[in-house]
């Protein structure tokens, strides 16, 4: 794997529809490992928009924020099309991790899921991702600040 976040929360009701997380979240690349503090909100806002944001405290103010919005449409009893947005912006240049100052990506994208059972899903969808700012200045020489990826996957619960 070339890059990959991961985290361990503790989650907790604080209003209908709404949770409060925090705990930990780690992000790596190929060179480096990176801890942090997290906390969070996560919830169901207007028109049945999920809503996902989060504030990571790291080391020497290596701070970010991460936002994501998706939304649920139904084709059928079981086909869903979840459109996706995701932002994200880092408080301090990270070169190791190749993450700019201000503002970095904002990723758009949509899944389409069939159902078997709500707990089990799997789905296929493409997200367009572009950096903005000094990100785009720690790019590898001939990388393009503007990809589209198709990404597969399987969506559970228990």
């Amino acid at each position: 794997m070339e890059e990959g976040e991961l985290d361990f929360l503790y989650s907790r009701a604080i209003a209908p529809f709404w949770d409060l997380r925090f705990g930990l979240h780690h992000t790596f690349n190929e060179h480096v490992h990176r801890d942090s503090g997290a906390i969070g909100i996560k919830g169901l806002a207007p028109y049945w928009i999920e809503i996902d944001a989060n504030l990571h405290f790291g080391k020497n103010g290596h701070n970010a924020f991460d936002l994501e919005a998706e939304y649920e449409l139904l084709l059928s009893q079981r086909l869903v099309l979840q459109p996706r947005l995701d932002v994200r912006a880092f408080s301090k240049t990270d070169r190791r991790l190749g993450r700019g100052s201000g503002l970095s990506t904002i990723k758009v994208g949509a899944r389409l899921r069939y159902e078997f059972d709500r707990r089990f899903a799997p789905y296929l969808g493409v997200e367009h991702v572009t950096r903005y700012g000094e990100t785009t200045d720690l790019l590898p020489a001939g990388q393009s600040r503007q990809e589209t990826h198709w990404v597969v996957g399987l969506r559970f619960w228990f």
